[in-house]
């Protein structure tokens, strides 16, 4: 039996104006203290300048493929064997993977100082979008990580 409580699958709803569970989901990250309304406000400003930037597409595409630009495919995780923890490369899973990549897009938007969240929003989903930024190097150091210690892939179970 597993020592480990079973995970819990959420479903989203999609967006209201959207109708994308991707945003509801970059929503939700954008999100602190439970401020959803200050955070749907930042998403949609921050989507107005996507779209002031690239005018022939949609800002609903802009972030899908700069969610897929930062998604990771590889991390590693810690096991222990026989009294020394190694870094396990393992594969990530696809909601995982965009939760990540979310995530990182988001924090090295706040990361930015002196410009106000929207426009650091924008100009980091703009980065992701064309392949480069701090998300992007995010993701290729997780890789070069797994890729450094792919010598104890073996300890995988």
């Amino acid at each position: 039996m597993s020592r480990r409580r079973k995970t819990i699958t959420k479903h989203w709803k999609p967006d209201a104006r959207y109708n994308s569970v991707l945003v509801t989901r970059f929503v939700n990250t954008v999100m602190r203290w439970g401020k959803k309304s200050v955070a749907q406000r930042i998403v949609d400003e921050a989507f107005a300048k996507v779209t002031e930037k690239l005018p022939e597409s949609s800002p609903l595409d802009v972030l899908q493929k700069a969610v897929d630009n930062a998604k990771p495919r590889l991390e590693v995780k810690p096991r222990r064997v026989g009294g020394a923890t190694y870094q396990i490369p393992m594969e990530v899973p696809s909601d995982r993977s965009s939760s990540l990549a979310l995530r990182w897009i988001v924090d090295f938007a706040d990361a930015r100082k002196g410009i106000p969240m929207m426009e650091a929003l924008a100009l980091e989903i703009l980065e992701a979008y064309q392949g480069q930024g701090n998300a992007i190097r995010k993701r290729d150091e997780v890789h070069k990580m797994a890729q450094a210690n792919k010598a104890f892939a073996h300890f995988r179970w």
